[in-house]
């Protein structure tokens, strides 16, 4: 998936503040306490909407229902200038009851359409991308291990380039993967209903 600039520079951003509220100096977990606060700050942090919507993006946090999740891929990829307006994403996302109020006061700001349209979508790429780009490094990193360990047996004389039981590559490593299946999961974990 490419990331505009506006929402590469963005996830960091939001990632950075999410991570900075999730617990104080103790390590405790005041991600809730905090998250309250910034919801009643809101009328407070609102100038900074434009030029750091991060700062204020956490308020909304959980505050969304991904109806139609794949509407959001594409938006990733635009700069904020490009984004449509939040009420052209009426079928794609709600807002949780509790925020109602909230997004009625952004919205009432000259930025708040492309704002909140940017913190959906914020939303939308830490509950997803993140997970999986988190999930992808630790797997890159296990990969270049198996590299190293595999250079180190070469070296010493235990991988000697024989392959399978055979002494050939046979295709069989014994890791096949139904992809009907696992595409079916990936599209349940998306939001789609699985087909029978």
């Amino acid at each position: 998936m490419k990331f505009s600039r506006y929402f590469q520079e963005l996830m960091l951003a939001y990632k950075a503040e999410l991570d900075d509220l999730r617990s104080d100096s103790e390590g405790k977990d005041v991600m809730r306490h905090r998250l309250k606060e910034k919801r009643e700050q809101l009328a407070f942090l609102l100038p900074m909407m434009a030029s750091n919507p991060e700062m204020l993006a956490p308020a909304f946090h959980d505050a969304f229902l991904f109806m139609n999740p794949l509407s959001f891929e594409g938006l990733a990829s635009k700069e904020a200038n490009k984004l449509p307006s939040w009420k052209s994403l009426s079928s794609a996302v709600k807002l949780e009851p509790w925020a109602e109020k909230m997004a009625q006061m952004v919205l009432a700001e000259d930025a708040g359409d492309v704002f909140l349209v940017t913190t959906a979508c914020l939303e939308y790429l830490s509950r997803s991308h993140h997970t999986r780009a988190t999930t992808s490094n630790e797997h890159d990193d296990d990969a270049d291990e198996q590299d190293t360990e595999d250079a180190e047996l070469h070296e010493n004389g235990d991988l000697d380039g024989n392959y399978g039981r055979h002494g050939r590559d046979d295709g069989d490593d014994g890791d096949d993967v139904d992809l009907e299946e696992a595409g079916a999961d990936w599209l349940a974990e998306q939001g789609f209903d699985r087909k029978d």
